[in-house]
Order: C-alpha cells, then sequence, then structure tokens
C-alpha cells in the first residue's frame, strides 16, 4: 500500500497546520497550572480603531497587549482586591464569526499571586468575579490610549469616538477545575479566522460559510460573499511577519517562571515546574492516538521510512 502525506506548510493561519503545535501548547500550559480557580477575561476594541489597522496594526495589538496586562497588574497590585503579583496568559482574536475585524483579547489569570515578601496568596473571589468589570473598562481604555498614542498619532476623530463609547471588558466566573482551563485553552490558541468545517460551497464566483449570530442567542446562519470579499476579509487577520499572539506575563513568564511559578507550586504543595521538550512522535501517540510506527492498515510495528520528500511546491512527482 502506497499513500502520501504532504508536507505542512506551517502557517499560523492555516486551518489544517497547527494540531501539534496546539497539542505540544497545552502539555506546556498542563505542566504550569496551579490548584487554584482561574479567570477569563476578555479586553474588546472599539470599532473606531479598526480604521487604525491596515497601516498600524502591529503598533495596535501590541497597545492592547501592554494595556490588558498593566490593566491586570495594577488591580493585582490593589491590597483591596488581592495585593500581590499574579500571572496572565493572553490570547490575541482578531475577527468575528463572518470574518469582520473585531480585536479582542482573551486572557486567562489565576486566583492569587506572589506578595511582596515572597508568599502566595489566594484571591478573595468576592462576588465569584476576580476583579470589577466597570472598573476594568475605565483603566483599560486609559492605559490602551496612553500605550498607543507613544506609537501612533491618533486622529482626534477616532480619539473622540472612542472616549465616547463604552468599552467593553467581559468578566467570567472561575472555571470548574484546571482541566477545564487546559480545555478551553486548546479551543482559543491556535484557531484561525475560519476553520474548514464551517465552509459550506466553493466556486468559481462565491464562497458559502456558516456562522454564528450571538445576537439571536448563536443561532446558525449562512453568509455568501464573491472570491474577492471572502480573500479580504480573510486576509485581514493575517499578523505581521513574527508578531507574538500568545504572551504570558507576570509569574507565568518564560523569565519568571524558574523561580516564582515555583515558590507558588511549593506553597500549593505541587511538584516543582521544570521545562519539558515534547517530540512530534510523542504528542502524535499520547494527544492524537496516532503511532506513526505502525503501518494503517495491520496495525504492527515496523513501518520503515524509505524515503523523505523535501518540501517542494506541488504534488510530489
Amino acid at each position: 500500500m502506497e499513500s502520501i502525506s504532504y508536507n505542512s506548510c506551517r502557517n499560523r493561519h492555516c486551518p489544517r497546520c497547527q494540531q501539534t503545535n496546539k497539542e505540544r501548547w497545552i502539555l506546556d500550559r498542563e505542566n504550569e497550572l496551579l490548584p487554584v480557580p482561574y479567570y477569563h477575561i476578555v479586553f474588546t476594541l472599539p470599532h473606531a480603531f479598526n480604521e487604525l489597522l491596515p497601516q498600524y496594526d502591529k503598533e495596535v495589538y501590541n497597545a492592547l497587549f501592554a494595556a490588558c496586562w498593566q490593566t491586570i497588574r495594577c488591580f493585582a497590585a490593589d491590597h483591596k482586591y488581592l495585593g500581590a503579583k499574579t500571572g496572565m496568559v493572553a490570547i490575541l482574536h482578531t475577527w468575528g464569526q463572518q470574518l469582520w475585524l473585531h480585536p479582542h483579547l482573551h486572557c486567562i489569570v489565576p486566583g492569587g499571586g506572589i506578595t511582596p515578601s515572597g508568599k502566595w496568596k489566594n484571591a478573595r473571589y468576592k462576588d465569584k468575579y476576580l476583579f470589577p468589570k466597570k472598573a476594568l473598562s475605565a483603566v483599560f481604555r486609559a492605559r490602551f490610549m496612553a500605550a498607543l498614542r507613544k506609537e501612533v498619532e491618533v486622529p482626534q476623530h477616532i480619539a473622540k469616538q472612542a472616549f465616547s463609547t463604552r468599552w467593553v471588558v467581559y468578566a467570567k466566573r472561575p472555571f470548574g477545575s484546571a482541566k477545564t482551563v487546559v480545555e478551553y485553552l486548546g479551543r482559543y490558541t491556535h484557531k484561525v479566522a475560519i476553520s474548514n468545517h464551517r465552509l459550506l460551497h466553493v466556486d468559481r464566483e462565491k464562497v458559502c460559510f456558516s456562522y454564528k449570530d450571538y445576537r439571536q442567542e448563536g443561532v446558525k446562519k449562512q453568509s455568501s460573499l464573491s472570491g474577492t470579499e471572502f480573500l479580504r476579509r480573510f486576509s485581514s487577520h493575517v499578523l505581521p511577519a513574527g508578531f507574538v499572539r500568545i504572551r504570558h506575563y507576570g509569574i507565568l513568564a518564560s523569565r519568571n517562571k524558574p523561580v516564582e511559578l515555583n515558590i507558588a507550586k511549593k506553597a500549593l504543595l505541587q511538584p516543582a515546574w521544570r521545562k519539558i521538550k515534547y517530540s512530534w512522535m510523542q504528542i502524535a501517540k499520547e494527544k492524537l492516538h496516532y503511532d506513526p510506527e505502525k503501518c494503517p492498515c495491520c496495525q504492527e510495528q515496523g513501518r520503515i521510512i524509505i524515503r523523505v520528500i523535501e518540501p517542494e511546491r506541488g504534488p510530489p512527482q
């Protein structure tokens, strides 16, 4: 039997080439989890800034990341709410269900942090929310405008519209368990603007796809666009080269984990954190339930690789 396995394009905007990266990322996060409640907070930019994105997308998105972490860090440092240094995992999404620009940041924050004296402190869980949403919204708006103005000269009409608009900060109640956190993160980390299962029909003239209308409680509908308009909307979500869309802050930042995360692990009676490297073979077997060393027909061990075809355009000859 002969079967052809095409080389992955490895593009992070491809809906088919991120499965292994997603599973490796989830394994890394499982290794970092603490036995405390985790909170999901979503920071959304008003549509007024969409006008800047074609020319200043990198600056706008960097300002969004900076403003969100500054806001969370500010509230966490306040003894009224926590009085400790917490952490945050932030994931950038730029799309809505119909592929319109809708920049927002999904943030996962643990319910606690490291005090200035170097001890772990649990959040108070007042009203089952980590921080008050209205206060978060006001601080987030001020922090974002300050961060963006350092990089871009914001037109007056955009600034005026932004300050007259209610900024949305969506805060969910804490996750039920550590496993729920990982499952949730897995759905959001390596998503792209549209996945293949939503594409219903494609021909020379139009592209038809399904979407959820959240104004009608997530009712599924269909949209039909010309090929040019579909590509225009999709390409507006292609990030600048080298731009990092998943970032870690505070005690979860790469440089802080060996010390600060291990302080939390020790205080919460967990094994110390250490970096683990997962091979693609290990991920295939343990997470994707596929053994590359077995024959796909007889399921016996002993598949032999006789030749590796290097990346090339088009199908192998």
